[in-house]
């Protein structure tokens, strides 16, 4: 669709993103050339516009009439747009609201009331709007959702995300048992046929899954029977599509498990032997495994997604994070909401490095996660969990622009936005201690603009 595709564009002054998982890049007085498509042709240092108008321009063919040109202000920076592994769009209105609940009957209070409720149409379209703009102001520029079991409701948010640009996976949530009567699948094959109906839809809206991909989404094993879980399992070998669901998040959600499907070894195993564990699987919380289950995970290829807010928030338990990377799993970062109470990675980059720093004091000392590694994991990493890693959460030729401009206030007031950010900089940080104090005061008043796959898509006024 032609609203997709944007002009050719140079971005000018400081880019900073994962290297690896311990190291940030800081590229200063640099320039980036990103093509129609929205795709980077071209990062130079030492540049600025003369010198590219000058040299740049004519070895990638560009006249200067046909580009548009962004440079950052002083203590502004480009930064990787956030990827949100595992996020609840249905949830969002009740970001916040847990009570004293724990996982099972924080469902049956307020999460199935809740998505049931988005068989409205209209209700289904305030919710979904505004989740997506919330996350994009946020400088969420990939989110893994889940939506409801409703075929309009969950081609409805596929729809939203393509219009307002924000890359997405779209899962319609697969749950045949121990849900509630007015908030369940009918039978394992209408599951199924309302899957391929919503993987129908977005081919019909995007075929190249240049923005929207399906995702199958059994909800979790106690509420798939091992019927639904073997279908899905076989159309996700017909399709190849991602899968998510999630793993051993609560004590009593792993003891149910067990009850439920005695015959496998474990909660891992259960998906492993469904068909539901391999290299696309995005596996949600992972709080409570045996080193068996990590092991197979390892050996599957699957991935994690950290979701350090909700884990906190509904007393989930706390996440092993460095014991999941020295085990050599792929982990990325989740906001989880409405477990989590935030739409926002910052938040959960910010948790993350918390949750560490508890599961240290709980006697593990190097458990600890520095700022390059929770941002590593809120950007790089979960470009990795979704299998996009070639293509988003770091800056490299060939990679797509998927960007947040991030500015932090100056004392000195002199940023162009005044001290209304809640980052302040008094001019004598490094930028390591910069990055730092934006990791743990910041928030979505510093992302100042954002871009997928080249096209704005979030621009903060003031």
């Amino acid at each position: 669709m032609s609203h997709h595709t944007t002009g050719k564009s140079l971005f000018l002054g400081s880019f900073i993103h994962s290297k690896s998982l311990d190291e940030l890049e800081y590229l200063h007085n640099s320039a980036v050339c990103v093509d129609g498509n929205g795709v980077i042709v071209a990062i130079e240092k030492d540049y600025d516009l003369k010198k590219a108008e000058e040299t740049l321009f004519p070895k990638l063919g560009w006249s200067v009439g046909d580009v548009t040109v962004k440079t950052t202000k002083s203590g502004q920076f480009f930064f990787p747009g956030f990827i949100d592994t595992h996020i609840h769009a249905s949830q969002y209105p009740n970001a916040g609201i847990f009570g004293k609940t724990t996982l099972l009957d924080w469902l049956n209070t307020y999460t199935f009331p809740m998505e049931s409720s988005l068989s409205d149409a209209s209700k289904a379209k305030k919710v979904y709007t505004r989740c997506i703009q919330r996350t994009l102001s946020n400088g969420t520029t990939t989110a893994s959702y889940y939506a409801t079991i409703s075929v309009p409701s969950t081609n409805l948010l596929a729809d939203l995300c393509f219009e307002y640009g924000q890359r997405a996976f779209i899962g319609r949530c697969c749950m045949d048992t121990l849900s509630p009567d007015f908030y369940r699948d009918e039978t394992p094959a209408t599951a199924l046929a309302d899957t391929r109906a919503t993987i129908s839809h977005i081919a019909k809206i995007d075929p190249s899954h240049s923005l929207i991909t399906p995702i199958i989404t059994p909800r979790f094993a106690p509420s798939c029977t091992s019927e639904l879980m073997h279908g899905l399992g076989a159309l996700q070998k017909e399709t190849d599509l991602p899968v998510q669901t999630h793993i051993a998040e609560n004590p009593k959600e792993v003891a149910l498990v067990k009850e439920l499907f005695p015959k496998h070894e474990s909660y891992t195993h259960v998906y492993d032997n469904h068909g539901l564990l391999g290299p696309k699987t995005i596996l949600a919380h992972a709080v409570h495994l045996s080193e068996a289950e990590v092991d197979l995970i390892k050996e599957r290829e699957g991935k994690i997604s950290h979701c350090p807010a909700s884990n906190s928030a509904i007393t989930s338990g706390t996440a092993k994070v460095r014991w999941l990377l020295n085990k050599g799993v792929e982990v990325g970062l989740g906001t989880d909401m409405s477990g989590g109470y935030s739409p926002s990675i910052l938040e959960a980059v910010r948790q993350a490095s918390l949750v560490s720093r508890h599961v240290a004091m709980g006697g593990e000392e190097e458990a600890k996660l520095s700022i390059e590694e929770v941002l590593y994991l809120g950007t790089k990493g979960g470009a990795k969990v979704v299998g996009l890693g070639d293509k988003i959460g770091s800056f490299g030729v060939g990679m797509e622009w998927d960007t947040q401009l991030i500015g932090l206030g100056s004392v000195d007031g002199d940023m162009g936005f005044g001290d209304e950010g809640p980052v302040d900089i008094f001019g004598w940080e490094t930028w390591e201690e910069r990055i730092a104090k934006w990791v743990y005061n910041g928030d979505d008043r510093n992302t100042l603009a954002v871009w997928v796959k080249g096209r704005l898509v979030h621009e903060r006024k003031g």
